[in-house]
């Protein structure tokens, strides 16, 4: 697999320039930084949380581990982490665990971590765990416009 067709479709709807970055098969996004050669701190990361009205992806860095007490506070929703199941209906052309941060490609509302702040590129699962995509910075802001933006997570150790 290359890129997920949704992916795809939707960045190339939009005229934005990517590239692929191939890598041997990986189980964590952070294991996909460290064997593209990659700083965590510009990967992003996907996680699928529900909510009583539905889903949204929170997007942090690699580096990061979501806070879902201060998620929830932000988002003044009770949440909790999307089921395999759920995540495979709403992203049913990638993998599970590769999930791409542009939820606007599958009608997924997006929140932003503030620490992926004003990077000049973003890199990301592009749909299995083989590819990562490349845009730069103001590229991957136009992709995920209206999402939200809050501080809501934290370094992992």
């Amino acid at each position: 697999m290359t890129i997920a067709s949704r992916l795809r479709n939707f960045i190339d709807s939009k005229g934005i320039p990517y590239d692929t970055v191939e890598h041997h098969r990986t189980a964590t996004t952070r294991q996909s930084a460290i064997a593209a050669h990659v700083p965590g701190s510009i990967m992003a990361k996907s996680v699928v949380v529900h909510h009583e009205l539905g889903y949204a992806l929170a997007v942090v860095p690699s580096t990061h581990r979501i806070e879902l007490g201060k998620l929830q506070d932000v988002m003044d929703r009770r949440l909790g982490l999307a089921s395999e199941e759920e995540v495979v209906s709403l992203f049913d052309d990638c993998d599970i665990g590769a999930i791409p941060p542009i939820g606007a490609a599958y009608d997924v509302p997006v929140i932003l971590d503030e620490s992926l702040g004003d990077a000049a590129d973003i890199y990301f699962e592009g749909g299995d765990h083989k590819t990562l995509v490349h845009v730069s910075g103001k590229d991957f802001r136009n992709l995920t416009t209206g999402a939200r933006q809050a501080r809501f997570s934290h370094p992992a150790l």
